[in-house]
């Protein structure tokens, strides 16, 4: 569909994913390719350390609801900073849908994840994302936790449920909502990720703060384009049916540190704080900061989750 120029904001234009009408940057990358983003022209931004990475991952056009798209959405440059803490199973597993179950450190010990995303240069242009999710358990596996943990570990690949995930354009929210089931809603969020300092702060309804984090960045080492692909695959629940989406991060330049000291970490009013109270966070035990990376996010597919019955809480 052509963009529309009527009723939007000076240097904006309006698109159409699956009826819903939002508003992208006039001669930004959404607006001028559409998903299907000229690489050689990526590669000649200064931000943009190469494009070897995406090279390899040829897109393709797919159906969604939100309409025909191409996947996977290519994220250039990026940053990230991950909080993970303890918490209680029986915290998690009141959060989480029947079919779910928490992936264990300890009997009774499930982990929690608070990630804030800076995304520089994307096929959607720029915008900045914060989520609050817990880490699962593999579909349909079973037996001892601790071996899928391993396994998760030794392949630098975990599965998550999100329970909140707010961002900061329209384009993001109904993608994020509508075409991959995410919980998403638009808010202000700020994120500065460097080699000194992190910070970043999502706003509640009200302007206040939600959920806020200021932190040194731990010392970052630097890594060659593929060397260090992680991947994720999170659940959702589309149309009543069971989805997986898997992301890929090519991790460029990154460090981490086990019980940070100094964490500030602020928990105010607001969805976010009201979704990371209710898992009862017990301690922080590790900081993962990526001041350079890239990432590939595919569409959602559907996925068979084995039906685990009647939970029994420990």
């Amino acid at each position: 569909m052509s963009p529309s120029r009527e009723g939007t904001r000076p240097g904006t234009v309006e698109v159409d994913l699956g009826g819903r009408l939002v508003t992208v940057p006039e001669g930004g990358l959404y607006d001028r390719f559409r998903m299907d983003t000229d690489l050689d022209e990526v590669a000649r931004d200064p931000r943009v350390s190469g494009v070897d990475f995406f090279r390899r991952l040829p897109k393709t056009e797919v159906g969604s609801p939100i309409g025909p798209t191409r996947t996977p959405n290519f994220y250039y440059r990026m940053s990230s900073a991950r909080l993970t803490t303890l918490a209680r199973s029986r915290a998690i597993r009141a959060r989480l849908p029947e079919e779910l179950a928490p992936l264990e450190v300890a009997p009774g010990l499930g982990l929690v994840s608070v990630i804030f995303f800076r995304y520089d240069v994307c096929d959607i242009d720029f915008y900045t994302e914060a989520a609050v999710g817990v880490a699962v358990r593999p579909a349909r596996h079973s037996g001892p936790g601790f071996v899928d943990l391993v396994a998760a570990l030794k392949n630098d690949h975990l599965d998550s449920y999100v329970l909140s995930l707010p961002v900061s354009t329209e384009i993001a929210q109904v993608r994020g909502h509508d075409g991959y089931g995410f919980p998403k809603w638009v808010t202000e969020i700020d994120v500065d990720i460097d080699s000194g300092r992190t910070s970043a702060r999502v706003a509640n309804d009200d302007g206040g703060t939600d959920l806020a984090l200021s932190v040194a960045t731990p010392p970052q080492t630097s890594r060659p384009s593929g060397e260090h692909v992680s991947t994720l695959t999170s659940f959702t629940s589309i149309g009543g049916a069971w989805h997986s989406t898997l992301s890929q991060t090519n991790v460029l330049s990154a460090g981490s540190a086990t019980f940070p000291r100094d964490v500030d970490l602020q928990i105010g009013q607001g969805r976010m704080a009201d979704d990371l109270r209710s898992l009862r966070p017990i301690r922080t035990v590790r900081l993962d900061v990526t001041t350079e990376g890239q990432l590939a996010l595919h569409m959602p597919v559907p996925v068979s989750i084995r039906d685990r019955g009647t939970r029994r809480e420990r």
